[in-house]
């Protein structure tokens, strides 16, 4: 008999911003649709079959939330806007994001779909609003339910007539056509905790945890842990090592699992598979029992390497099928290894093969090595290990992976030689010893894809930088406001922010993930009344920086500082940016009902920098309402402030910190008027810069002390003080 230990692991960061509320992505209400509901009630139909489902809590927390229809994303918002009603940015937005479904198994089936994204891509060449121009109202309005009804899970299309009619529909839908999809998608979410809940009340599946948050744990502890199998790299500023804030991510995981599903997790999938020996303690004293990682760590651990026949049956069956004891008897885990070459046929390979055939395969594989392991000890039980992501694998597969995994639970539930097991029970057993773990994650043994890259070593670095904020909050700051900034802290730490960092992972969303963790960074100093480093405001992204219109200056200027448009000529030859919100900006930017900015022009003479803002209304009207401040990145602290007065700028230093030389104490000539445009005149002395030095500055609005506006988003406008020789340049912003 051979053991199978199936592990489903559930996945997706925390998409929320705190402060605003909104969440970035749809990928939780999305995946929540056709994968984490339909995935465990699958389970009706096999009652023998038995599988572990790894719910990391910061999806299930999401989840949660939007099933109480308590959260919102952009996405969701226009999908449900009525579509005669959205602006032209907002169906810029609906033709440039809602298309992100894979394009053979989930849009070309259905030729509605299929037209509007043909309709798009032959207008390729145009922008995301030149291509919605394209888009007749009934185009929007079908697009919107499309977008979201090839999510709903396959059950839904065999079974609710609801799904049937709008798919035999197929195109021009109403307004109460996207109010049926809301209640089914509302209907779906509101089942997926409770399914869970029945299934584990059944003892048909375990729930296993992951961290909090979905950190890598050993990089908590220690990011000098890296060295261990990359001794000559490069690292962050300093190292990060804080394992009680490990310590508190699975913690609050098991707490949260206690209170979902009334009791606590007995396993943990430990984000990324990462492991090392410190984190083994923290997993003990949190109350786990069994954990489980790759067997490359294993092999490393041993000193050996598994290798697999011409036909890829392991050759090694006696080493890496079955459960250990890792670490001192004082704190040891049962730990699983999972079978990576099995794990990664269901995950990459099966998606293109018949179900039968695919589930076939598997199962003969399965069978096959536990025969072998019986052969090689004398007759013992196998437990093999298969652990893969549970929900995006299916995109790729016919019908959302349903047939094939009917056909997997019906061979694995029927087969005399196969006995699905939970992984509490396969590890239930372990008593083989591991004193010690090799450091590393289920890819490539290592932790390079989270602090390998540049991008990570700057990452790590303002989060080494975050925490010590943390750590000297004054005594004084509001409990609730530490307890913000702590909660902030950890959201940060997770692993996700790093996976897309460097040049081996890249997606659509690279900058709204980016963008995600340098605001999750900025709202800890917020929470502790700090200011905000103002490198936090640029993207740490180099090996794909985004892309910047900027027009650069050409030639001195010398205009007027009256703030009005006393001559065409006076700011010819100025650099300028154009500050329209892009398509895909958040919805917690200024609205298009409300007063923003429009174009900002820069440009100097040999002793002043002069910047120019031009608003979508007269900028003394816009100042009633808001603050338009200068900040400055180089120099460093420094930020150029105009408030309601308008008669007046205030030069404020932002900490002393973030100074990398003193200010002069007084300084005249500088200057900002404001009336139709809002007009600065700025000595360079005044910011303590000479010839040649860099000079980087955003343009932010500010309203009630809250910032609603950035120009530009992801990086600052950049020149060098001039000299009397100056000859245009390429400036980059």
């Amino acid at each position: 008999m051979t053991r199978v230990a199936l592990l489903w692991h559930m996945h997706q960061p925390f998409y929320q911003d705190l402060v605003t509320g909104e969440h970035f992505l749809p990928w939780v209400r999305l995946h929540a649709l056709k994968d984490y509901w339909g995935m465990v009630a699958l389970f009706r139909e096999f009652p023998s079959v038995k599988a572990t489902f790894n719910l990391v809590p910061s999806l299930l927390v999401q989840v949660d939330a939007f099933a109480r229809d308590q959260a919102r994303d952009r996405h969701l918002e226009l999908g449900l806007k009525a579509a005669a009603s959205l602006s032209e940015e907002e169906r810029a937005f609906c033709v440039e994001n809602f298309f992100h479904a894979h394009r053979a198994r989930m849009v070309e089936p259905h030729p509605r779909y299929a037209e509007l994204l043909a309709r798009r891509q032959t207008e390729a060449g145009l922008s995301a609003r030149g291509q919605a121009a394209r888009f007749s109202v009934d185009d929007i309005r079908d697009l919107q339910v499309w977008h979201k009804l090839v999510w709903v899970d396959q059950f839904y299309f065999e079974t609710d007539p609801r799904i049937t009619a709008l798919v035999e529909k197929g195109r021009g839908f109403t307004e109460d056509d996207k109010l049926t999809l809301r209640a089914i998608e509302l209907e779906v979410l509101q089942k997926v905790i409770p399914e869970y809940q029945a299934a584990a009340a059944r003892g048909q599946i375990e729930i296993s945890a992951s961290p909090f948050y979905h950190p890598i744990l050993p990089l908590l502890c220690d990011t000098d842990v890296y060295l261990r199998t990359h001794a000559t790299s490069r690292m962050p500023r300093e190292p990060f090592r804080h394992p009680e804030d490990a310590a508190q991510q699975l913690t609050r995981a098991a707490g949260l699992h206690k209170d979902l599903f009334g009791r606590s997790p007995v396993g943990l999938w430990p984000s990324e598979g990462s492991v090392s020996d410190a984190m083994l303690p923290l997993v003990a004293n949190a109350g786990f029992k069994w954990m489980a990682t790759d067997e490359g760590i294993l092999a490393r651990t041993l000193g050996r390497e598994f290798t697999r026949s011409a036909d890829g049956h392991l050759e090694q069956p006696e080493l890496l099928y079955r459960p250990y004891k890792v670490g001192p008897a004082t704190h040891s885990v049962a730990c699983g290894f999972r079978d990576h070459a099995l794990s990664d046929l269901i995950g990459f390979s099966y998606a293109s093969w018949s179900p039968d055939g695919a589930a076939g395969d598997l199962v003969r594989r399965l069978v096959e090595g536990g025969r072998r392991y019986s052969a090689r000890t004398g007759g013992g039980e196998a437990t093999i290990f298969v652990i893969l992501d549970g929900e995006n694998a299916w995109e790729g597969y016919d019908n959302q992976g349903r047939p094939f995994l009917r056909a997997l639970y019906g061979l694995l539930g029927s087969h005399p030689e196969i006995r699905t097991v939970t992984m509490a029970e396969a590890c239930a057993d372990a008593t083989e010893p591991l004193p010690s773990i090799f450091p590393g994650s289920w890819i490539n043994s290592d932790f390079y894809i989270w602090i390998g890259h540049q991008d990570d070593h700057r990452a790590w670095s303002q989060l080494v930088d975050a925490r010590r904020a943390l750590t000297s909050a004054p005594p004084s700051l509001p409990a609730d406001s530490l307890a913000r900034a702590r909660e902030e802290m950890l959201i940060a730490e997770g692993s996700d922010w790093f996976w897309w960092y460097g040049d081996d992972h890249s997606s659509e969303h690279d900058l709204a993930f980016d963008e995600l963790f340098r605001r999750h960074v900025r709202n800890i100093y917020r929470a502790l009344e700090k200011p905000v480093p103002e490198e936090l405001f640029v993207t740490n992204i180099t090996t794909q920086p985004p892309q910047v219109e900027l027009i650069p200056p050409t030639g001195f200027i010398t205009p007027e500082i009256d703030g009005e448009v006393t001559s065409y000529f006076e700011w010819m030859g100025a650099g300028s940016f154009e500050a329209v919100p892009a398509a895909g900006a958040t919805m917690h930017q200024v609205s298009v009902r409300e007063p923003g900015l429009n174009t900002i022009e820069f440009g100097f003479d040999l002793e002043h920098l002069y910047v120019r803002i031009d608003g979508t209304a007269p900028m003394r009207e816009l100042l009633a309402g808001f603050d338009v401040a200068l900040k400055f990145l180089h120099p460093a602290g420094v930020t150029l402030a105009v408030g309601a007065e308008a008669d007046s700028v205030r030069l404020d230093v932002v900490d002393s910190e973030f100074r990398d030389r003193p200010l002069p104490l007084g300084c005249s000539g500088l200057r900002a008027v404001a009336g139709r445009v809002l007009e600065f005149q700025i000595p360079f002395r005044c910011l303590g810069v000479v010839t040649h030095e860099p000079v980087a500055f955003f343009v932010g609005v500010s309203r009630a002390g809250n910032e609603v506006e950035r120009h530009p988003r992801h990086r600052p406008i950049e020149l060098e003080v001039p000299d009397s020789d100056f000859a245009a340049k390429n400036w980059t912003a």
